[in-house]
């Protein structure tokens, strides 16, 4: 007899199927069709397909969906509140409408201009004409978006449409509002003003100071002194004062809150201040009277920071040396009286140069002796002619200059987070965390191959102990597993974040630390500089700072992510240009490095720009390749031969793509 499935349950009670969760949160949208949302809830990854009509920033309530026992996906299911009111984009021709394709290529919908709308007559804009378009109607699932052209930017042949387009994509905001322009020019340095209104700053005018940067450098906000003592050295780190011009919850300063920090590309700085005071008012140029924070740190004869003070001053630099001329004095190649400095001062210039080194040496080997890490890194630069065309690479390595540059920062920040953490006073702290247990062990079995790893190592690797790392390290350095070895490890770290709290930095070996020495491009250093003047003058517990301390949880979340940013917004203008400097290549054979790998295909990394592209998979041969994740390597099923990271390569330049930043390469 059979019987009929029943739809109950257990004990015969019908089956409830949960309601699906809804959260609110910010959509980030990190390239087209990959997206995360922040909720108070925690972050989650966005559904493929989940997006739908929302835009980057936008505040949108989103279905929380699971798959099996993976972690949830979110899906769109409302815009609450829009964040892009207008864009750049390129203006196209469709009779009878006009059609505006957005720069940012995190937006998939094109926007019409309706046949009624004058703006583009008005504005004499043609085909092909890169224009700011406002929103009128934003794209849904039934309706398309609609614009309005607010201004004609130029013409696309007229523009950097690569870059252009990076800094559409990254939401990158070059102008400033008329408001903030206005409140900049009316500042002054107004020194003696300075000096009268507060008896506790200190006129350091005659102590020899000076600024060791970039030769392409512009803005100078840190200058550097050394005197020697009997017991060691006095090492002075000058930076400027710019929030004495720019006062808390100034226009200036709700700017700057907004952008956080300077944007770096390859063919120009998007400032986080207006040009009058980064380029000027606030910048340490030599021979001119400046206004800066100071901090004194006395060190041993080991280098051993004894104790630290911090003041108010002015101060005036002696000398603004490139990294290349500084190097050059210490290698004995630049004669004292070649120095760009005033007549008189070469010597003691030369002198400070000198001290500095000595001082840079002593605190790196401290460093390594408290367990902090030092990863070996090259910076590619592409170098642009007149008109931003690009004309070669210059790769940044650590040298002489800029370590003792390097060093003295560093120092600066320990001291000034010391103060601010001992007085448990909130601030924007920098911290790294050690890195997650699994992410280390996952480095290990190419260790092991590269024979970096013996005995109780491996343990000591995975429970992040810092003198580990640096063995593997040491033992690396100057063999093929080099590069291998510091890419494994620094992929396994966390990435650095601002918190109001101090806990400490990891890689640096730190109890304490925050960024101090670059108030004119990082709005964590303003809020430093802040706290440190009220914990000097005693005001820790005035309106201002209680403000500050208010949204400080959140201002810390949003530096940390601008920064990430900026940093993306960065690389992928090298990139762009790279791609462009590489099409005039096409054909030509050169040496490098894996340095990623994928099922798709190897990521390599040329010796002598490095300039990173990718060789395909289909270019290894003919045989199916099988992608091993736990050795990062692909490895042809007939052959058995293994392609994997850290490995030397032959490659021939067979395509380049400035608009994507993509260079295509084959075996040579």
């Amino acid at each position: 007899m059979s019987r009929r499935r029943s739809s109950k349950r257990g004990h015969g009670r019908p089956s409830v199927r949960k309601a699906p969760v809804t959260v609110t949160g910010t959509i980030r949208i990190v390239r087209s069709g990959v997206a995360t949302v922040q909720t108070p809830e925690g972050t989650f990854q966005v559904a493929r397909g989940g997006i739908r009509e929302a835009m980057d920033g936008d505040e949108v309530q989103v279905v929380l969906v699971r798959r099996g026992k993976a972690d949830p996906e979110a899906v769109v299911h409302g815009v609450l509140q829009r964040a892009t009111t207008t864009f750049l984009g390129t203006y196209e021709k469709v009779e009878p409408l006009g059609v505006v394709v957005p720069l940012d290529a995190r937006v998939r919908h094109d926007f019409f201009v309706l046949p009624e709308d004058s703006s583009a007559k008005r504005l004499s804009v043609e085909a092909g004409d890169v224009v700011s378009a406002r929103i009128l109607q934003y794209p849904t699932r039934q309706a398309a978006g609609v614009v309005t052209i607010d201004r004609r930017v130029g013409r696309s042949s007229e523009l950097d449409m690569a870059v252009e387009a990076v800094i559409a994509s990254h939401g990158i905001v070059t102008d400033f509002p008329d408001a903030v322009l206005a409140e900049a020019e009316q500042i002054e340095p107004d020194i003696d003003g300075a000096l009268g209104a507060d008896p506790s700053r200190r006129d350091l005018r005659p102590l020899c100071t000076l600024t060791v940067d970039p030769a392409d450098a512009r803005d100078f906000d840190d200058a550097l002194s050394v005197r020697r003592l009997e017991a060691g050295y006095e090492l002075g780190i000058h930076i400027a004062d710019v929030t004495h011009y720019v006062p808390w919850g100034s226009s200036i300063d709700v700017e700057a809150r907004q952008r956080t920090c300077s944007t770096y590309l390859v063919d120009r700085v998007i400032p986080m201040l207006p040009e009058r005071l980064c380029n000027d008012v606030c910048s340490l140029r030599p021979g001119e009277d400046r206004l800066c924070m100071s901090v004194f740190a006395r060190l041993d004869q080991r280098g051993r920071v004894v104790s630290s003070e911090a003041c108010t001053s002015v101060i005036r630099s002696h000398a603004r040396l490139s990294y290349d001329q500084a190097d050059a004095l210490l290698e004995g190649a630049l004669p004292i009286e070649e120095l760009p400095v005033a007549e008189g001062v070469g010597q003691e210039v030369a002198d400070a140069l000198m001290m500095l080194d000595e001082v840079a040496r002593l605190r790196r080997e401290l460093r390594t002796q408290r367990g902090a890490i030092d990863f070996d890194t090259r910076e590619a630069k592409v170098l642009l002619d007149a008109d931003g065309h690009p004309t070669g690479v210059r790769v940044r390595e650590r040298t002489a200059a800029t370590s003792l540059v390097e060093e003295a920062m560093l120092v600066a920040n320990e001291c000034v987070a010391k103060m601010l953490s001992e007085a448990d006073v909130p601030a924007a702290y920098r911290v790294h965390e050690r890195p997650a247990p699994e992410s280390l062990a996952s480095t290990l079995p190419i260790l092991r191959e590269l024979g970096l790893v013996k005995g109780d190592l491996a343990d000591r690797i995975v429970a992040g102990e810092p003198r580990a790392l640096q063995e593997v390290l040491s033992s690396a350095r100057g063999t093929s597993g080099e590069y291998l070895a510091n890419s494994l490890l620094l992929r396994a770290q966390k990435r650095a974040i601002y918190l109001p709290d101090n806990q400490g930095h990891y890689a640096l070996g730190a109890s304490a630390y925050c960024h101090f020495t670059s108030p004119i491009r990082r709005y964590p250093d303003d809020v430093v500089h802040r706290a440190l003047k009220a914990l000097m003058a005693g005001t820790l517990g005035s309106k201002e700072q209680r403000s500050v301390a208010n949204v400080l949880p959140q201002l810390c979340r949003t530096c940390s992510d601008q920064e990430r940013v900026a940093d993306m917004a960065s690389r992928d203008s090298q990139k762009a240009k790279m791609a462009e400097l590489f099409q005039q290549r096409v054909g030509e054979r050169f040496s490098g490095i894996v340095v990623g790998c994928e099922r798709y295909g190897l990521f390599v990394m040329l010796d002598d720009t490095c300039a990173e592209g990718l060789l395909p998979v289909r270019a290894l041969g003919e045989e199916w390749f099988s992608y091993d994740a736990t050795r990062m390597a692909l490895v042809g099923e007939s052959s058995g031969r293994s392609w994997r990271l850290g490995q030397r390569i032959a490659v021939e330049v067979v395509g380049a793509n400035p608009d994507k930043g993509q260079i295509d390469f084959a075996l040579a």
